[in-house]
C-alpha cells in the first residue's frame, strides 16, 4: 500500500452499526448471542455429519464444508463488532483491515461457489438418480471442493492487492462495522477506476455464474417435479432441496442488494443491516434450516442425545 509520509493512514475506525452509546451494551448482547449459535449450530452440523456414516454422502460433505465457512465467514468480522462494542477503541491497524477484508472474500466468494455446487448435486439426484452414485463420486465431490477454495483464494487475493497499491489519506473513518470493499474505496485519495472495473467485471462474473448454475438447476428440478404425477410425491421430492433453495435467496438476495446496484442509491444504513444479514444472520440460521426440514440430520442428532442419555 502507497503510504504517503505523514498524510498517510496507518490504522482505521471501524464506526460500527450506530454512534449512539446506550444502545452498545444492547447490541454487544444481540450480536454476542447470534455469534454463539452460530458456533453451536455450524460446529454441531460438522460434528454429526463427520461422526454419522449413514451422513457421508455427496450432499451432506456439501453441507460440511458450508458449515465450515459459515463458522468462518462470521468469525472473521463478529469478534473485531463485539470489541468494538464493548470498548471505546474502534481502531483496526491497516494491516489488520487488510487481512479482515481478505478472509472476508475467500469464504464469501467459496460459499457463493459451494452453493452452486450443492444445486448441482440436487439437480443429478432429482433428474438423474439412476447415475447419481457415478456422477457424484467422492473423488469429483473433492475436486469440486478444491477447485472452489482456488477460485476464491485467488479472486480474493487479486482484489486485495488492488486495494494495497490504493493511498489513504483523506479520512481513516469507516462507516461500517468491518473492512469491507466499498467503505475502503471510498476513502481513497487515488484512483479507483481499476478496482471499480475488477468488481463490475471478474468480482460479478464469480458471483453471477454460480447464481446462473443454480437457476438452471432449479428450472430442471422444477421442471422434473411437475412431472410427477401425485402431490405427495412432488412434495416429497421437492422438500430434499426446499432448504438449499431458502439458503440461497437469503445469501444471494442480499449480496445482489449489496454490491451490483447503482452507486447512486447508495445507502448506508441499507448496507449495514444486508451486510448483517449475510454475514451474521444468514451464517446462524443456515444449520437451523438444513437441520429442521431434513430428516436424517435429526435423526442422527436424536441417536447422539439418546448415547449422551
Amino acid at each position: 500500500m502507497e503510504w504517503k509520509n505523514q498524510t498517510a493512514v496507518l490504522e482505521f475506525l471501524l464506526l460500527g452499526l450506530t454512534e449512539l452509546v446506550e444502545l452498545r451494551s444492547l447490541l454487544f448482547v444481540v450480536f454476542l448471542l447470534m455469534y454463539m449459535m452460530n458456533l453451536l449450530g455450524n460446529g454441531t452440523m460438522i460434528l454429526l455429519i463427520a461422526g454419522n456414516s449413514q451422513l457421508h454422502t455427496p450432499m451432506y460433505f456439501f453441507l460440511c464444508n458450508l458449515s465450515f465457512m459459515d463458522l468462518c465467514f462470521t468469525s472473521v468480522t463478529v469478534p473485531k463488532l463485539l470489541s468494538n462494542l464493548i470498548y471505546d477503541s474502534k481502531t483496526i491497524s491497516a494491516s489488520e483491515c487488510i487481512t479482515q477484508l481478505y478472509f472476508f472474500m475467500v469464504f464469501g466468494g467459496t460459499e457463493c461457489v459451494f452453493l452452486s455446487i450443492m444445486a448441482y448435486d440436487r439437480y443429478v439426484a432429482i433428474c438423474n438418480p439412476l447415475q447419481y452414485i457415478k456422477i457424484m463420486s467422492k473423488k469429483v465431490c473433492l475436486n469440486m471442493s478444491v477447485a472452489s477454495w482456488i477460485i476464491s483464494i485467488l479472486h480474493s487475493l487479486l482484489h486485495t492487492l488492488l486495494v494495497y497499491r490504493l493511498s489513504f489519506c483523506k479520512s481513516n473513518e469507516i462507516q461500517h462495522f468491518f473492512c469491507d470493499l466499498t467503505p475502503l474505496l471510498q476513502l481513497s485519495c487515488t484512483d479507483t477506476s481499476i478496482n471499480e472495473l475488477m468488481i463490475f467485471t471478474e468480482a460479478s462474473f464469480l458471483a453471477m455464474l454460480p447464481f446462473f448454475i443454480i437457476l438452471i438447476s432449479y428450472i430442471r428440478i422444477i421442471t422434473t417435479i411437475l412431472k410427477i404425477k401425485s402431490t405427495s410425491g412432488r412434495w416429497k421430492t421437492f422438500s430434499t432441496c426446499s432448504s438449499h433453495l431458502t439458503v440461497v435467496i437469503l445469501f444471494y438476495g442480499t449480496i445482489i442488494f449489496m454490491y451490483f446496484r447503482p452507486s447512486s442509491s447508495y445507502s448506508l444504513a441499507k448496507d449495514k443491516i444486508s451486510s448483517v444479514v449475510y454475514n451474521v444472520l444468514s451464517p446462524m440460521l443456515n444449520p437451523f434450516i438444513y437441520s429442521l426440514r431434513n430428516r436424517d440430520v435429526k435423526m442422527a442428532l436424536k441417536r447422539v442425545l439418546q448415547k449422551k442419555g
